[in-house]
């Protein structure tokens, strides 16, 4: 591919690019450019809102260019002030390491581990003296600081700014300067962070690395970023049945979204099923069906994709279950947990006795299939599963939305 071709590729997705120009300098030089993106271990799995990024890594791999992705185990202990309206409670190494075990298998679902450079910015940030961190800090204005908007607003409504929150921008600016990045990818709300590399890299007489900002994805409700503190998220290492059911549970205009930013389909491909969707020659639960699978293989390959495809149509779509199933937070004395206590529990009716009843009448469903067994025990704590009483009682029941008495 040409420079510019190559650039018209990069750009395919993106929300804004910084250095436009310059990249496309850097394209025409015919070498290997250094890609940088960083990901702080602050959880211990990604989710498909991290795989924004991801894909735009792997199309510069596809272009032959040399990806540095940075697990930020020195800066999460600091936690990024990012959309903070207070400060984050730091994390410990301990934490950190834990987390950052993951990472390094579940990028690889995406990224070629041939032209991946898997780098721990304690590498060099944990080495730092007092006075080299004084130095950093010289290359930068507290004006230039609170011109951030979280900053900004904090300060304007007299709440606490801690001078580590400071240290954030300016140590993962530093990792470019380390790195000597040409091009360093975030999400929008990244850019000032982004930006902070930039000016270090023109402070230690580097060439500026180019700045690729993301979409940031939505989450399950459509509104806010996918987020595993908001429980609107899809891992990507839940298991596929899961994972194909959540995918399912976004609106059908957010499905082509994700469409863009989270698969490999040809924008072409996309617009035609967009059309077909509006001219009514496709069914939108098809398209999103469609989606989900996709997704799915990715991660879990052609096979689970399939069987998870079939359990959804078996469970769901032939059951005619609502679209919009309860989700109660529940306490169960023990795991597996009887199931009429489950059924008491979860709501769905208002006593064991009653439980009892409605099982042995035939009138209790788990994941579509009828119980008769009044004695079974259900474990609450693998895949979630949606409970049925009648025709219009239902509970979805989550294991993180399960206490159990007996662990406490």
């Amino acid at each position: 591919m040409t420079p510019e071709e190559q650039l018209q590729l990069i750009k395919r997705g993106t929300a804004e690019i910084i250095g436009e120009e310059e990249l496309l300098k850097k394209l025409k030089e015919g070498r290997k450019l250094r890609i940088k993106a960083g990901f702080d271990p602050t959880a211990p799995d990604l989710h498909l809102g991290h795989t924004v990024l991801l894909w735009k890594l792997r199309d510069f791999q596809e272009l032959g260019h040399e990806v540095y992705f940075l697990i930020g185990d020195f800066t999460a202990m600091i936690g990024d002030p990012t959309g903070k309206s207070k400060t984050r409670p730091p994390l410990t190494r301990e934490e950190v390491l834990k987390n950052a075990e993951t990472y390094a298998q579940q990028v690889f679902k995406i990224l070629d581990p041939e032209k991946t450079v898997v780098v721990f910015n304690s590498e060099w940030l944990g080495s730092m003296s007092a006075a080299d961190l004084i130095k950093l800090a010289s290359k930068y204005t507290v004006a230039r600081m609170l011109e951030r908007d979280d900053f900004s607003k904090r300060y304007k409504l007299g709440k606490e700014i801690h001078i580590h929150e400071f240290l954030y921008p300016l140590l993962q600016g530093y990792d470019s300067v380390v790195l000597k990045a040409d091009v360093e990818l975030g999400g929008t709300d990244q850019k000032f962070n982004l930006l902070v590399g930039r000016h270090l890299q023109r402070e230690y007489s580097q060439e500026e690395q180019a700045c690729i900002m993301m979409p940031i994805l939505e989450g399950l409700d459509g509104v806010q970023k996918m987020s595993k503190s908001l429980g609107n998220y899809i891992g990507i290492l839940e298991p596929p049945e899961e994972q194909f059911g959540k995918v399912m549970r976004i609106s059908d205009e957010l499905m082509w979204r994700y469409y863009r930013l989270v698969t490999r389909i040809p924008e072409e491909e996309i617009e035609e099923m967009e059309k077909a969707v509006a001219e009514g020659r496709l069914h939108p639960m098809e398209a999103k069906k469609r989606l989900a699978e996709t997704i799915v293989r990715t991660f879990h390959g052609e096979e689970a994709a399939k069987k998870a495809r079939e359990h959804f149509e078996r469970v769901f779509s032939k059951r005619e279950l609502p679209e919009e199933i309860p989700e109660p937070e529940i306490t169960v004395p023990e795991n597996p947990v009887w199931l009429p206590r489950l059924l008491k529990e979860a709501g769905l009716v208002k006593s064991t006795s009653e439980g009892r009843r409605q099982i042995k009448g035939g009138g209790v469903r788990i994941d579509g299939k009828k119980i008769t067994d009044d004695t079974l025990k259900v474990d609450v704590l693998k895949a979630p599963l949606v409970l049925q009483v009648g025709k219009r009682r239902f509970a979805r029941i989550r294991p993180e939305k399960v206490k159990v008495a007996s662990n406490e």
